[in-house]
């Protein structure tokens, strides 16, 4: 992957359709075809629908190119999209990349009582992965999430650990925040 260069502009596509591999090959091949790179990708499966989220970088042409043959592409295979002019995220050197994994019993509120923990701490939100499951031991719907979280330059990361973890333990939640780690170290 290279690094895109200051004429580079960016383009995220959001589509939702019945087949993932046909999803992804079409837009990847859309992509392509128009001069456009996929610079990050997502595909998640939901039940009987996928989602897929690409950020395309290219040219103000390619990408414009690009952007008027999804309409036509969705129709003739028969997935829904949305796409959004973007920017190049800014560099943040001294923000700290943390993850926060959560397990509990299944209760509605959850996600979004840790989302507002988050905001009221300045925490920015990177990636979020939430799963339900049946615990095969009682058949009650477990929740496990991890929040992929970067912590503002200069907090005191041990007082933000001892809150985070104060606030799950009055929500009765299992909970652990640590540093990011790659999955693949060299």
């Amino acid at each position: 992957m290279s690094t895109p260069t200051v004429r580079e502009q960016f383009l995220v596509i959001s589509a939702l359709g019945a087949n993932p591999m046909e999803l992804t090959n079409v837009l990847c091949r859309a992509s392509h075809e128009n001069r456009c790179a996929v610079v990050t990708s997502r595909l998640t499966r939901h039940g009987e629908c996928s989602a897929l989220v690409l950020e395309i970088s290219g040219s103000w042409d390619a990408l414009a190119r690009l952007e008027g043959s999804l309409p036509t592409l969705a129709k003739r295979h028969a997935f829904t999209v949305n796409v959004v002019r973007s920017a190049a995220l800014e560099n943040r050197p001294q923000a700290l990349p943390y993850v926060a994994y959560v397990s509990s019993a299944y209760r509605s509120d959850i996600i979004n009582e840790l989302c507002q923990f988050f905001m009221d701490h300045n925490v920015e939100l990177e990636n979020l992965t939430c799963d339900t499951y049946q615990a095969p031991q009682t058949g009650g719907t477990m929740l496990n999430a991890t929040f992929t979280v970067t912590l503002p330059a200069g907090v005191q990361i041990s007082w933000l650990r001892d809150q985070f973890l104060d606030f799950a333990d009055a929500l009765n939640l299992d909970a652990l925040i640590e540093p990011w780690r790659p999955q693949n170290p060299m």
